[in-house]
């Protein structure tokens, strides 16, 4: 049997950041910019600005935003 892992588990939005980068083929940094230059806006309307200027899905863009406004823009 193999030795429990001692590095702890990506948990909340962080966790969607690999698949995020793999699938839009950004790193973090970069949405994150593009959330900055967006400008004052509410949760919502920034997930809807990734999905409708970058094709992204819903949990894919939320899980940005909730990261981006956790850190405090």
């Amino acid at each position: 049997m193999p030795a429990p892992s001692t590095t702890p588990a990506v948990k909340g939005p962080a966790s969607y950041f690999p698949s995020i980068e793999a699938k839009y083929g950004q790193p973090i940094s970069h949405w994150m910019d593009v959330l900055r230059a967006a400008g004052e806006r509410k949760h919502m309307e920034y997930v809807a600005l990734l999905k409708a200027d970058h094709g992204m899905g819903h949990g894919h863009a939320n899980a940005l935003v909730a990261a981006f406004l956790a850190q405090g823009r």
